[in-house]
């Protein structure tokens, strides 16, 4: 049996993609490894959405060469956005790369291989318009065997003019609900007690007469014993309608990742977000509304393109007035063929932004502290997930609001829901101790 070894990069979508893989090849009679020197072929999921991710690619490849000098029937294969983007050209340019194939053409992946075993290169990175895997049932790499991740949607069409993703990824596409609903029941049966739903914007899924608060209600009903989680909401398509089903689900955690990208409606007209500052904070208004409790995360990109220091200053007072309780901070990348490269100029020196983007961490490190330190003295029913990273004799979990309890182990067992009360925080952890 040849064995496969899989390295993952990027968001949550590609590390749901390599458990789709894994199944792909596990069906195919290839068996898989997490030691390096064991493999027959290494494949390197990948994201291309910022130039830093793809760079950390690159240089995993070329370290790769190593490893192919102690064995030279070792072969590497790409796969994912960055394959996509740049399809043969990272062969030519890669030399000991021996297949590159895109998020859509998974299953010739055993083909391929075959094909590779020969001597061939191979590079198949044609986009569907119809595959969302929905017949495959993912092999759960690594998992703990509590939380998972459920893809119900691929591909976008927002077209922000910053972002790669329609063109890596295609255009959206939803799974059948009744294939999600069945993968979430049948991870609840086997002992997992968190699904996350996943798609680039997950407010966009529709099939048939099926919404994406619909397929929320419906997964919750599953049973109120399983978490339900979602990543990503796109602002322009934040529905009242799924606000009511989410409040009237105690099961469907507290947290929305809504990204903002930037404060000021210039920048945002340029990145075509297809919304205001102001519908944004009606937006976080409505969760606030419906659920006082739910917590906030977000996006947000420092020095886009003709960002001025007044566009900062209003991404600055937006963190301010939402308070967000974690954000993904990032200085803007240009990325090849993108409407920005195409028409907008990256005119904001590298060091400017950077210290931009330093601004915007100190101040939402600040709020973060700021948000937990209201959190001490509070009881909260945390997933237990397992052991700590800094002591064996702790516990960690989330709550419903998606922040990570650190706590002392007693009795407690991973997989089982335990009251915790939090008696200090930093900006980043809660720390608590059992109360049940």
């Amino acid at each position: 049996m040849e064995t496969i070894y899989i390295e993952t990069y990027g968001c949550q979508m590609n590390f749901a993609d390599s458990e789709i893989v894994g199944s792909i090849l596990k069906e195919a009679g290839y068996g898989f490894t997490d030691e390096l020197q064991d493999a027959d072929y290494v494949l390197i999921n990948t994201c291309a959405i910022r130039d830093n991710a793809e760079q950390r690619v690159r240089h995993r490849v070329r370290e790769l060469r190593a490893a192919q000098n102690r064995r030279p029937g070792l072969r590497i294969g790409v796969l994912g956005c960055m394959a996509e983007r740049l399809q043969s050209q990272l062969m030519a340019e890669e030399d000991n790369v021996s297949f590159v194939v895109g998020p859509d053409a998974y299953r010739t992946l055993p083909d391929i291989l075959v094909r590779v075993r020969e001597g061939a290169r191979q590079a198949e990175t044609e986009l569907s318009t119809t595959e969302t895997y929905a017949d495959i049932e993912p092999v759960r790499f690594g998992s703990n065997g509590i939380s998972a991740y459920i893809s119900i949607m691929r591909g976008c069409q927002n077209y922000c003019a910053y972002c790669v993703v329609p063109y890596t990824r295609g255009r959206e596409r939803s799974r059948d609900p009744k294939t999600i609903v069945d993968e979430a029941r049948k991870l609840f049966d086997q002992g997992y007690r968190e699904v996350t739903l996943l798609g680039q914007n997950v407010n966009s899924y529709a099939c048939g007469d099926v919404d994406f608060p619909g397929l929320m209600d419906a997964v919750a009903n599953v049973d109120p014993r399983l978490r339900v989680r979602f990543a990503t909401s796109h602002p322009k398509d934040l529905s009242d309608k799924l606000l009511e089903v989410m409040a009237a689900h105690q099961n469907i955690c507290r947290c929305i990742h809504l990204p903002v990208q930037s404060g000021s409606n210039l920048m945002l007209k340029l990145m075509n977000r297809k919304y205001t500052v102001e519908w944004y904070l009606d937006r976080v208004e409505a969760i606030r509304r419906a659920m006082p409790d739910c917590s906030i995360t977000t996006d947000v990109i420092a020095g886009f393109s003709g960002e001025t220091l007044e566009d900062h200053e209003a991404t600055l007072e937006l963190f301010r007035k939402v308070r967000y309780d974690y954000a993904y901070m990032f200085k803007y990348s240009l990325r090849p063929n993108t409407y920005a490269a195409r028409h907008l100029a990256d005119d904001v020196a590298d060091e400017e932004k950077t210290r931009r983007l330093n601004e915007i961490i100190a101040l939402q490190g600040a709020i973060a502290l700021e948000n937990n330190q209201k959190e001490v003295g509070k009881e909260y029913e945390v997933l237990v997930e397992g052991a700590s990273h800094r002591s064996k004799e702790q516990l960690f979990g989330r709550n419903s609001q998606n922040k990570v309890i650190v706590f002392d182990r007693r009795d407690a067992q991973p997989g089982t829901y335990r009251r915790v009360r939090v008696e200090a925080c930093t900006a980043a952890t809660l720390l608590g101790q059992l109360s049940d």
